[in-house]
């Protein structure tokens, strides 16, 4: 992990409630500090109580647009000026369930950053993928989009998430050897790009994270913290896994 501060990001999904916000503040104050940094990603609808609680929040999506005449969108402009500074782009359920491609992804992360949010670019392969040894074509091809249309300059100000899809929700989960094979592909080849960039990057494993694997997934060299689904709606869970994060 050397010098970049572990990130460990909640993503509630569909789920949560005003209870369990004031449950997950009084958890942050605990485990917030100096050795890492901790992120909420709630439904948009409890996205400024948890501002008001004081977590440092972000959305779980935000539109490709600056604004108009698209019903159910969320503003990125509007979660800025809420207090947020993060929003996910590119969840695996995003580009499955709505048929998201690689390049609405690049948009909304392009959208994002021109709002000041900072973008944590979630990407991963599928199980038949990843049976068929296309691990690290996906995740090249849905980084690359980004670089493609943004530059290598516009990951500077933001975060990458490594979430398998084989892994998220369905109790799999990665080696860690597994998982740091795929980060270190991940920054080898930012690498190729910009040396600076790469190392500065942090890269985060997410996909049945919990509190009895956290902290060795979390000691491998190139995972700087995790996205963690179902566990971090458990406030005990969220606070164990979040103490395993050591910068």
């Amino acid at each position: 992990m050397g010098q970049r501060k572990p990130i460990v990001a909640g993503n509630w999904k569909m789920n949560g409630s005003p209870e369990l916000v004031k449950e997950i503040a009084a958890v942050n104050a605990q485990v917030t500090g100096e050795q890492r940094e901790v992120l909420i990603f709630p439904p948009a609808v409890l996205l400024s109580e948890a501002i008001s609680a004081g977590l440092e929040c972000g959305t779980q999506t935000v539109s490709e647009f600056d604004a108009g005449a698209y019903t159910g969108e969320i503003q990125a402009s509007l979660v800025k000026s809420l207090g947020a500074n993060y929003t996910l782009v590119g969840h695996s359920e995003r580009r499955s369930i709505y048929g998201e491609s690689n390049e609405d992804i690049a948009n909304k992360f392009a959208q994002a950053q021109k709002s000041g949010l900072t973008p944590i670019l979630c990407i991963g392969e599928t199980q038949e993928q990843r049976t068929e040894g296309k691990t690290e074509e996906v995740v090249k091809q849905q980084l690359e989009s980004v670089i493609e249309k943004l530059g290598i300059a516009s990951l500077v100000n933001s975060v990458v998430a490594y979430e398998p899809v084989w892994a998220i929700g369905t109790g799999l989960t990665a080696t860690p050897e597994q998982a740091q094979e795929t980060h270190k592909y991940i920054r080898d080849l930012l690498r190729s790009y910009d040396e600076q960039v790469a190392e500065a990057l942090r890269i985060l494993y997410g996909g049945s994270v919990n509190e009895s694997n956290s902290e060795l997934l979390f000691a491998q060299a190139d995972i700087d913290g995790g996205l963690i689904g179902g566990a971090s709606l458990k406030p005990q869970s969220f606070k164990a896994i979040c103490e395993s994060a050591k910068g």
